[in-house]
């Protein structure tokens, strides 16, 4: 079953929960009907091509991106860059996540990867962002980047947490691990 705005205040799988939609000039995030937008801190790493190093999920290397702190910054044309979400996640063991891009990056060609948030999980998340363009395109550090939505479903018999998953209560932006 997918949790209303009612159920996501009483699960409170995340903190802080922003009781409403907020715009105000900036990209929208808190809670609306049937989700929860979240927001994009303000340190993100870039993919570059600076050292020629390759990208492999089991031996990732850190010369393959730049790390920059700024409220704004613009992934070069076809690139990528990883941030991680202001809000922490506690997530029940009974809820699930599903985290989708907003439709007003999407518009402009700003693609957020898909990402699951398992039963048990706990940390910050960490977001992936592709410019699909041929342009430089703009990020907005402390505002809206994603999309959760949330399922309530039975236990399963073992969660994220019993596991001892490998992003388990990550604190920064975490790139690939094995």
């Amino acid at each position: 079953m997918i949790l209303n705005d009612r159920e996501i205040k009483e699960a409170e799988p995340l903190s802080p929960l922003i009781t409403e939609l907020k715009a105000d000039g900036k990209v929208s995030y808190g809670l609306g009907s049937f989700g929860y937008d979240i927001r994009i801190d303000d340190e993100f790493r870039i993919f570059t091509d600076v050292h020629s190093t390759e990208i492999d999920p089991k031996n990732f290397n850190d010369e393959a991106f730049v790390t920059v702190e700024k409220k704004t910054v613009t992934i070069p044309p076809n690139s990528f860059l990883l941030g991680k979400s202001l809000e922490e996640f506690h997530m029940p063991d009974d809820l699930f996540g599903l985290v989708v891009g907003k439709s007003t990056y999407a518009r402009c060609g700003i693609i957020v990867n898909m990402t699951p948030i398992e039963p048990g999980w706990r940390g910050y998340l960490t977001i992936e962002v592709s410019n699909t363009t041929p342009l430089p395109a703009k990020i907005y550090a402390g505002e809206g980047i994603a999309q959760v939505v949330f399922f309530r479903g039975n236990r399963p018999e073992i969660t994220y947490g019993d596991r001892k998953g490998k992003y388990q209560n990550q604190k920064g932006i975490e790139v690939a691990k094995i």
